[in-house]
């Protein structure tokens, strides 16, 4: 009774660990865990305060989905060096998944913007904003191009850069601003995909950060050409410069079935010709 005295009942051991007591009934069947005692009259089960750091470590195995069976295997063969083993593998599966949970908030807080801009902007505005660098996947187009190549370029790199959907990051189109003031207001250049997570590798654009010209029209209502005069305009009038790039994007097709409901956004990298 001394030694009964010592030990916690299931019930207790289950509270403390905040746990059903029919999983440690389950896991003493499988033989995954066993109690410290268990009384030879009424077959209770009894545990010691000492079993809670190998209980905790099966829990924590759970908690990261690591099966049953292979929880098994390492608790009968567990030493320092797998133990450490096993925990960088799951610290290197967390990191990916939380790298991926942050790259779908980054997305999803891109698509709730354009939406509020839907709800609150006024299509003749034309706006300064302020822009953080972004690194952008690009392929080289032409009006030559055809759709379906168009497609088959933008699906393979997104696989490149392991981007688990196309709808993972924005993306659109970029046309070289040497082409506007030529007047080539359709001469595409590029295809973009930004990455919406940290990376570093050759061959990336990067979108510089800094001030960008805005400006919007809708695809079927107006030509960009419209759109783009009224921004040459505009940058006249203000005393700025335009440079690199136009980056074009449909802000709207979350809410559209037709394309000819496009809404384009256009940016524009500016600065004082002073």
């Amino acid at each position: 009774m001394e030694k009964k005295s010592k030990l916690l009942t299931i019930g207790q051991f289950a509270a403390l660990h905040g746990i059903n007591k029919k999983t440690l009934m389950w896991y003493d069947e499988i033989g995954l865990f066993h109690p410290s005692f268990i009384h030879p009259e009424n077959g209770y089960r009894y545990y010691s305060y000492y079993q809670s750091a190998i209980l905790e470590t099966i829990l924590l195995l759970r908690e990261l989905d690591v099966p049953i069976e292979e929880i098994q295997v390492f608790m009968k063969n567990r030493s320092a060096a797998s133990m450490k083993e096993l925990l960088q593998e799951k610290i290197d599966d967390l990191d990916r998944n939380m790298a991926h949970l942050r790259a779908i908030r980054k997305t999803l807080s891109y698509h709730r913007q354009n939406m509020q801009t839907l709800l609150t902007m006024d299509l003749s505005e034309i706006s300064i904003v302020q822009k953080k660098e972004r690194s952008l996947v690009t392929v080289d187009i032409n009006q030559d191009t055809a759709f379906d190549k168009q497609v088959e370029m933008i699906t393979a790199e997104t696989k490149k850069y392991q981007l688990r959907r196309l709808h993972d990051a924005s993306y659109g189109m970029m046309i070289a601003v040497d082409s506007l003031r030529k007047g080539d207001f359709e001469e595409y250049s590029k295809l973009f995909i930004e990455i919406p997570f940290h990376i570093k590798k050759d061959g990336l654009h990067i979108q510089p950060a800094g001030d960008y010209v805005r400006a919007f029209y809708r695809d079927a209502a107006e030509s960009p050409v419209l759109c783009y005069q009224r921004i040459f305009d505009y940058v006249e009038e203000h005393g700025l410069v335009l440079s690199g790039f136009s980056y074009e994007v449909i802000i709207n097709e979350n809410v559209i079935d037709r394309v000819e409901d496009a809404l384009v956004q256009i940016e524009i990298p500016v600065r004082s010709k002073k």
